[in-house]
C-alpha cells in the first residue's frame, strides 16, 4: 500500500486504501466529485458529483472479498458479455471483472478532475479461461462527469471475437416511477421472453422484470427521475448496443449478493458490444469502449 500511495497517490485527491476484506481500492477526492475503485476487476464503486446525491447504486448485500464478482457499481464486462457462447462452465460476463488490475498512471488535471489509469493483460490465470494474449486499460476521469474508455489491444497471432459491457449500476429514486428515453423506435432482444426480438414503442418504464439488448443504437439515454429531481445522461463511444436491466421481485430475491429490495431503488443502463455488436479484432489492432454519464 505504501508503495502504490508513493508512486501513483495524490495529495488531497488520491489515496489507495486496504479494505475490511482484504480488497485494495482507489479513493478519489477533488473539488468536483469524489469516487472509489477496486483494483479487483478494475471496478468503480461510488462515484457522486460535489454537492449532488450519489449516481452509483450498491448492494448492501455486496461481498468484497478476493476472486468475488462485486454487486454494483461499474462491473467490467469481458472479453464476452453475458454466459460463454460454447462453454457455460466459464464465468458469467468473463474473467476481466474479478481479476487482479494495476495501477499504470495517475494525474491531477488542469480543469480540477482526476485522471487514473488501469491494466490487465494475458497471464496464467487468463490462459484458464481465454487462450489468448492481450492488453486492457481502463481510463477513469472523475470529473462533474465521469468518464471511462476501456482500450483492448490484440497482442495475439490470430483474430479474436470480443464482447464487452460497462455494466452500470445505477442509483434511482424508485425504479417504478422513472422512465428512460433514448432507445425509443430501436429493435431489442428480450430475454425474459427466450430473447425474442420486439421493438421499442416510446420511452421505457419499469413494472416487472426488464432484460433487454437494444440493437443498432449509439444514442444517449437518459433517465428522467422525477422523486430525485434529476437526469441521468449515459452517453457513449465504440458501442452500438445497449442492455437495461432491473431483476424486479423474484430475481432481486434469488440473488444472495442482491438486496431483496433493491430492485426499487436501481437500474443498470450497460453501454456494452454484445449480440450482433461483437468486435472482430485482427492482430495488433485496439477497440475502444467509451461511457460518459452526466447529471442534469
Amino acid at each position: 500500500m505504501d508503495q502504490l500511495n508513493n508512486q501513483y497517490g495524490i495529495k488531497d485527491e488520491l489515496v489507495f486504501e486496504l479494505d475490511e476484506g482484504g480488497l485494495t481500492k482507489v479513493v478519489v477526492t477533488n473539488a468536483l466529485a469524489e469516487a472509489e475503485i477496486y483494483l479487483q476487476g478494475g471496478q468503480l464503486t461510488h462515484f457522486k458529483p460535489t454537492n449532488a446525491l450519489p449516481v452509483i447504486w450498491m448492494s448492501e448485500q455486496a461481498v468484497l472479498a478476493p476472486g468475488k464478482a462485486i454487486r454494483g457499481g461499474v462491473p467490467i464486462c469481458w472479453p464476452w458479455f453475458g454466459p460463454h457462447a460454447t462453454d457455460n462452465k466459464l464465468p458469467q460476463h468473463g474473467f476481466a471483472r474479478t481479476a487482479d488490475w494495476s495501477v499504470i498512471f495517475s494525474a491531477s488535471l488542469s480543469n480540477g478532475s482526476t485522471r487514473l489509469c488501469l491494466g490487465l493483460q494475458n497471464n496464467d490465470a487468463s490462459y484458464a479461461f481465454w487462450p489468448h494474449s492481450f492488453k486492457l486499460v481502463l481510463e477513469i476521469i472523475v470529473d462533474q462527469q465521469l468518464q471511462l474508455a476501456l482500450t483492448a489491444t490484440n497482442t495475439d497471432n490470430k483474430t479474436v471475437e470480443l464482447g464487452a459491457a460497462f455494466h452500470t449500476y445505477f442509483t434511482v429514486g424508485d425504479s417504478s416511477r422513472i422512465h428512460i428515453s433514448g432507445l425509443g423506435g430501436r429493435d431489442y432482444l428480450d430475454k425474459p421472453d427466450g430473447y425474442a426480438r420486439k421493438q421499442q414503442q416510446g420511452d421505457i418504464t419499469i413494472a416487472g422484470e426488464l432484460d433487454r439488448i437494444y440493437l443498432d443504437t449509439s444514442d444517449d439515454c437518459v433517465i428522467h427521475d422525477s422523486l430525485l429531481k434529476r437526469k441521468i445522461i449515459v452517453s457513449k463511444k465504440g458501442s452500438a448496443s445497449t442492455i437495461v436491466w432491473n431483476p424486479w421481485i423474484e430475481k432481486a430475491g434469488a440473488m444472495a449478493d442482491f438486496d431483496n429490495e433493491g430492485y426499487q431503488t436501481m437500474v443498470c443502463i450497460e453501454s456494452a458490444n454484445a449480440a450482433d455488436d461483437i468486435r472482430l479484432l485482427a492482430p495488433g489492432g485496439s477497440h475502444t469502449l467509451v461511457q460518459r454519464i452526466a447529471i442534469a
